[in-house]
């Protein structure tokens, strides 16, 4: 038996890296996801891979409609969905004083307003389910700043209140609600970002800032999975409004 088994997930952001690892760990687990993205192409073939418990639907976050019927769509294949993990996301960098309005804007409206949308339209499926588990993808940028990533910056801190909002008011509806935190996680986004600082980690320790961390390394996307499998199991039954820190030790001593 596995620890999610009978549970039904919806996660995005789920068409590569950490969302790719989620899904699958979920599925591994005993769920039945949706696995929710703007990349079709990779989606389907992610899910496709993956096999019967799993299935892709084209979501973008910042649009409610979209929600609505990605909630529609889940239940009409696996029943009312019970967990949901707010995963998909953007990191754009650029300095403070010459991030537009539209920059920021675009974070926002993916990052938070995603975030926002996504636990709205989970409260009815997992009302009537009687039991839920909102998992919401923060950042150590949600605990503490960092250069050049303003808008990234207020968007984690945002999921970061939002989840204790969350958790306050659905508690009593037996739906839990918790943040991650993440560090450096070896994905697509986070290379990408890292080159745009003008550090390569692939040319050795002498250039990975991860190397000055206690834990010295980036992280797998699935040991990230294993703490968000962790929340909506039943194993964490009283964790609730809580933030957990998954990042090697980057908040002890950061490497930038």
């Amino acid at each position: 038996m596995g620890r999610l088994d009978g549970e039904v997930a919806v996660i995005t952001g789920a068409a590569r890296g950490q969302g790719e690892a989620e899904a699958r760990r979920f599925v591994a687990e005993g769920a039945s996801v949706l696995l929710t993205d703007v990349r079709d192409e990779q989606g389907a073939a992610v899910a496709e891979s993956i096999g019967a418990r799993a299935a892709y639907r084209r979501l973008d976050i910042g649009e409610e409609h979209d929600w609505v019927a990605a909630m529609a769509d889940a239940e009409e294949r696996f029943g009312p969905p019970t967990v949901l993990v707010n995963n998909a996301g953007v990191l754009r960098l650029q300095a403070l004083e010459t991030t537009s309005v539209e920059q920021y804007m675009d974070v926002v409206r993916i990052n938070q307003l995603g975030c926002f949308l996504g636990m709205r339209a989970a409260i009815d499926p997992m009302r009537r389910a009687g039991h839920g588990s909102i998992v919401n993808i923060s950042s150590v940028q949600g605990l503490q700043g960092m250069a050049y990533a303003i808008s990234y910056v207020a968007t984690k801190f945002a999921i970061r209140g939002m989840t204790k909002v969350a958790a306050i008011e659905l508690g009593p509806l037996n739906i839990r609600v918790n943040s991650v935190h993440p560090g450096g996680v070896d994905t697509e986004m986070s290379t990408e970002a890292v080159r745009e600082l003008g550090l390569d980690m692939a040319e050795g320790p002498g250039s990975d800032p991860m190397a000055t961390m206690p834990l010295s390394r980036i992280s797998r996307p699935d040991e990230i999975a294993a703490v968000v499998a962790f929340l909506a199991s039943t194993e964490a039954s009283y964790c609730t409004g809580a933030e957990f820190v998954v990042d090697g030790g980057w908040t002890a001593k950061p490497p930038f």
